[in-house]
């Protein structure tokens, strides 16, 4: 499995399904995301069991990614037709609803091969998340296993730590969240962050 934190997002051009619904033929990862922060996940396989809890939950906190500027891109080796017919199925029948992020059809297996989350036997992609910052570089990563959903909440968490970084110049200790004390990266902040705060870690 790659380590693809400190390297540029790979690039792809792909059929896919946007936020409005509109169906389109050549999606293009570095001219959607230029000059933004993104989150590009994978998950394996629409009209499945976790996957339509996790792009549901992924839905349900847009609002929180558009405050923040974050692109999200979901991916699976679907094609962008049965994307569409997953949108267009009620939730209550198994769907996810119009979700208002865009969903790559990743047909050819290229996409989680260039991130490195397909799964070896299945054939299908991990529940892999990257978090790409404006420079189109990827600073976080996790990747699940299939019958492990992932923590919409906690990638929030972490475009919160880079983007307070990105502003302050501050590092983020361990279970820092939002409007939390940052740390400066020396000898002597590190010693006057754990003076006030080694009993909360």
């Amino acid at each position: 499995m790659s380590v693809l934190v400190g390297r540029p997002a790979p690039d792809f051009t792909a059929a896919a399904v946007l936020g409005s619904g509109e169906i389109v033929d050549s999606f293009n990862l570095a001219t959607a995301i230029k000059g933004k922060p993104a989150v590009i996940f994978f998950y394996p396989l629409d009209f499945t069991f976790v996957c339509p809890s996790e792009l549901i939950a992924f839905d349900h906190r847009m609002e929180e990614f558009t405050k923040r500027g974050v692109e999200v891109i979901g991916v699976s080796i679907d094609s962008q037709f049965t994307h569409n017919a997953w949108r267009n199925t009620p939730v209550d029948k198994g769907g996810i609803g119009q979700v208002k992020y865009t969903l790559v059809a990743d047909v050819k297996h290229e996409i989680c091969k260039a991130y490195d989350v397909e799964h070896p036997e299945a054939g299908v992609a991990f529940r892999g998340s990257f978090l790409v910052d404006k420079e189109g570089q990827v600073r976080h990563q996790v990747v699940n296993d299939l019958p492990l959903g992932r923590n919409v909440d906690e990638m929030i968490r972490m475009i919160d730590a880079l983007q307070f970084h990105e502003e302050h110049g501050e590092v983020c200790p361990a279970g820092w969240s939002k409007g939390d004390e940052g740390m400066t990266a020396s000898t002597e902040g590190v010693a006057a962050y754990l003076k006030d705060n080694s009993d909360k870690l």
